[in-house]
């Protein structure tokens, strides 16, 4: 009896029979392994800037709609150095806000790059470019958001102070609001209890009197 009339025969009957998909378990088996790397930041504390950047992607709901935040953090100097605003994420832009840290910062080789096990960061094209800069990854623990603690924070920080209980127009009404946030009041004014509350500008200041930054 071939196909057609199985297929025939369970139709007449309301039958319907349960697709197996080898290929997709073989993607998922493959996406674990690349997801398989350690967590190097736990109870590291760095001594200056461009040693340990975290990473995190967010769903950011709006009036109508929700849009995606990705950002990367100093950790050192709680500063963001990369992120994007946008309605839809793929992975060609989460490596441009990479790109933009990378351009803005030009850290020095051994860097260590924190990140969740989100599927943007273990892509094999985040992590060549990672590699390409002499970049170290690291990713939290299944299931563990305190590992990513740094990042965590500045997600709450931005939607409790700037996204809610506001009205965006649109999607550029709400980039341009959120990236004056970040870059002009997380990044400049906000003070920061892990600095010992001084301005940024006063921070940055003396790193570089001490020959730190």
């Amino acid at each position: 009896m071939n196909g057609k009339k199985v297929l025939r025969l369970m139709r007449e009957d309301n039958l319907l029979a349960q697709r197996r998909a080898p290929f997709l378990k073989a993607s998922a088996d493959k996406l674990s392994s690349l997801r398989n790397v350690p967590n190097l930041v736990h109870g590291l504390v760095p001594s200056a800037p461009d040693q340990l950047w975290v990473a995190d992607i967010v769903f950011v709901h709006l009036a109508r709609s929700f849009v995606y935040l990705a950002v990367i953090l100093d950790v050192f100097s709680r500063k963001a150095v990369g992120w994007a605003f946008e309605n839809t994420l793929d992975a060609s832009r989460v490596i441009a806000v990479l790109d933009t840290a990378l351009d803005a910062r030009k850290p020095r080789r051994g860097l260590i790059h924190h990140s969740d096990r989100g599927v943007h960061y273990a892509l094999i094209a985040y992590r060549q470019r990672l590699a390409r800069h002499g970049i170290v990854i690291s990713m939290s623990g299944p299931g563990n958001p305190a590992d990513n603690a740094g990042a965590e924070s500045l997600m709450t920080t931005l939607k409790a102070q700037e996204i809610n209980g506001r009205a965006f127009a649109d999607i550029r009404d709400a980039r341009r609001c959120v990236d004056g946030f970040i870059d002009e009041v997380y990044n400049k004014d906000r003070l920061h209890a892990a600095l010992g509350y001084p301005s940024r500008p006063a921070f940055e200041a003396a790193l570089l009197q001490n020959g730190i930054a």
